[in-house]
């Protein structure tokens, strides 16, 4: 494998002419920008100019779930590079059929057509599009705090960010509250999450014109603050959609390809989505997403014209990739790296509860994390620019460590390693934060 050479030292991003050129020529678009400028990556690490190894505990943006440069990766797309990238939306290649059935042989029945695309916000445009068409219903719920892309029909979807002046999403939009067991929405009434989800579905029916198409969720909401569905959920909210006439689509951008320590979030439910979207993940880093759906809807769907008809669809380059991490996701069982792994990192995490005060919660399953810092345990008050410290600190000793930068949940780090990382990275990575959880409080 090739080993990044050491480069000359450079200023931090911060303070160097790099910083300057992208102010003056980039849209900035919402993102925190790290503070060093990266010039390559290897494994769990990202190289800054300055020649410093940073392990990357976001796998990019929660997608590079095989590291960066896996070896084989890079062949897959040396191979493709040299025969076919890009065709003509009508034409087919072998990698396209192949990654289809493989996806297929993988998920329970009920999921049996694919649908292959680019991003998982082109996925989820996707699938709403296909609710609303085989239901004949154009209204759409998801959860007040969700994420699941900044295009169309996602975006209408989204209520965690990016809602406020842009003028009015497509009519008949509808959000609920989801179940949060450290901030419940009413503290110390005892109520469970059948009955909030019950009452929610009260207003939504009140609000509804009888046209109610689809659910859409994440089984774990990340950009919400990693909060996991009760165990139970996806199957009532499954039955909720049933008595209505609605399709429930599961979001499992960040949670598919084994993440949580299986290969899918919704296995361990034992309830499968009537569609399922793909992106992040299985694309390893490369954009590459899916739909997934029952032939049955498929059939109702194509019979009455469905069009999602992209310059990208079905593109042979991606759909190699994503067929060489479904190999390497069973071959090297990448969910269980994640469970084994995953308990190794949240046990530490854990274990910094009792020498952090500022630690109000730790929660996730697998390799996709959440740690919320507060002032104070008791009022479980959110301190935002606490973590905005311990993020910086972080960064300079060689961890990037994700925190949601959005108002109200920066207080919130995402924690997503590879799932090919090491239990040395993992310790390391410990280390460093609890080195910056300690600074950040004495600073």
């Amino acid at each position: 494998m090739h080993h990044p050479k050491a480069l000359p030292e450079l200023e931090p991003m911060s303070n160097s002419l790099f910083l300057n050129r992208a102010d003056a020529s980039l849209i900035r678009y919402g993102a925190h920008f790290f503070g060093y400028e990266i010039v390559s990556a290897e494994g769990s690490y990202v190289i800054a100019a300055n020649g410093q190894k940073i392990l990357d505990f976001t796998s990019g943006q929660m997608s590079a779930i095989l590291g960066h440069r896996h070896p084989e990766m890079n062949a897959v797309v040396r191979d493709w590079i040299e025969r076919v990238v890009h065709l003509h939306s009508g034409m087919l290649s072998e990698p396209i059929v192949k990654l289809a059935e493989e996806l297929i042989a993988v998920t329970p029945d009920g999921l049996d057509k694919v649908l292959l695309l680019s991003t998982g916000g082109e996925a989820n445009d996707a699938a709403i599009r296909l609710a609303k068409l085989v239901t004949g219903g154009h209204e759409v719920v998801s959860f007040a705090q969700s994420w699941h892309g900044m295009t169309g029909s996602a975006a209408a979807a989204t209520y965690v960010a990016g809602r406020k002046g842009y003028g009015p999403t497509a009519p008949g939009n509808f959000a609920i509250p989801v179940p949060n067991a450290y901030r419940p929405r009413f503290p110390g009434a005892e109520i469970t999450w059948q009955q909030e989800l019950d009452d929610a579905f009260v207003q939504i029916d009140a609000q509804s014109s009888g046209a109610l198409a689809a659910f859409i969720a994440e089984p774990i909401l990340s950009s919400g603050g990693i909060l996991e569905l009760p165990e139970g959920y996806v199957g009532a909210l499954k039955q909720k959609c049933n008595e209505r006439g609605m399709l429930l689509i599961l979001d499992e951008a960040q949670t598919g390809i084994g993440r949580t320590g299986q290969m899918f979030a919704f296995e361990r439910d034992g309830v499968a989505p009537d569609i399922l979207t793909l992106s992040k993940t299985l694309g390893a880093g490369l954009p590459l997403s899916a739909v997934m759906t029952s032939r049955e809807i498929e059939a109702k769907a194509h019979a009455r014209g469905f069009l999602f008809y992209t310059t990208h669809v079905s593109d042979p380059l991606p759909a190699a990739v994503g067929c060489k991490v479904m190999e390497i996701a069973r071959r090297d069982d990448l969910p269980g790296r994640a469970a084994h792994l995953g308990a190794r990192l949240k046990s530490g995490l854990e274990a910094l509860t009792g020498k952090h005060e500022r630690i109000g919660d730790v929660r996730g399953r697998g390799l996709l994390l959440g740690l919320e810092v507060v002032s104070d345990r008791t009022t479980k008050s959110a301190d935002e620019s606490y973590g905005f410290r311990v993020m910086d600190i972080c960064a300079r000793e060689g961890l990037s460590m994700n925190i949601a930068g959005l108002p109200g949940l920066a207080s919130v780090f995402r924690i997503a390693p590879p799932l090919t990382v090491s239990e040395g990275e993992i310790d390391l990575a410990l280390e460093i934060f609890d080195t910056a959880l300690g600074e950040a409080a004495r600073g």
